[in-house]
């Protein structure tokens, strides 16, 4: 495995030119402490505190690669409602066909089969796969969007105005408030 500077944060890169010949490569990668640093400042979150990615890659018809991996990881983010710290804990599955091909028909990656659900796992094979990226992306689709701590609710006293300014009440906030007022004072009127 070499490193490379086109994925800064965590690259463990396998030239495929190496894999010819062989039925399986097996991988276990994890960030060292500085990369696992980058990585938070990636994804936005305070801390990486574990993240592995545990599989092998093994050859797939068309001159493809399937890869079959295991994601591991402890990321502490920021509760959208408390600004605490929040753990996740993250426990996935990660499948990728790499291919040479736009989109294999029927394609078959080591025992399942990819079908057009499945576009988001298929990758374009070049002369090199980085496992890094692999388990940056993974995680990053698996990672709460807007992480809360347990009990951690937003109020519904949440307002704001510009200084000097009232902040608008429920009934001003609907859009068809007047005109609701309007009609039903027309209809006083008769």
């Amino acid at each position: 495995m070499t490193r490379s500077a086109a994925n800064p944060e965590f690259p463990r890169v396998v030239d495929v030119a190496q894999l010819r010949g062989v039925s399986a490569f097996a991988f276990d990668v994890a960030p060292e402490p500085g990369e696992a640093a980058a990585l938070a400042r990636l994804l936005d979150a305070q801390a990486v505190r574990k993240l592995r990615l545990r599989g092998r890659l093994a050859p797939a018809p068309g001159a493809a690669w399937s890869l079959e991996a295991e994601l591991g990881a402890t990321v502490v983010q920021t509760c959208v409602v408390t600004l605490e710290p929040v753990t996740t804990r993250i426990d996935t599955p990660v499948r990728r066909l790499f291919t040479p091909e736009a989109r294999p028909a029927g394609a078959v990656a080591g025992e399942f089969e990819i079908g057009p659900e499945d576009d988001d796992e298929i990758e374009p094979l070049g002369d090199r796969i980085d496992l890094g990226l692999v388990a940056i992306e993974a995680l990053a689709l698996a990672l709460p969007p807007y992480p809360r701590r347990e009990g951690a609710e937003l109020g519904s006293s949440a307002a704001s105005a510009p200084p000097g300014a009232a902040p608008l009440d429920a009934g001003e906030a609907r859009p068809f408030a007047a005109l609701g007022a309007l009609r039903a004072k027309s209809g006083e009127d008769k």
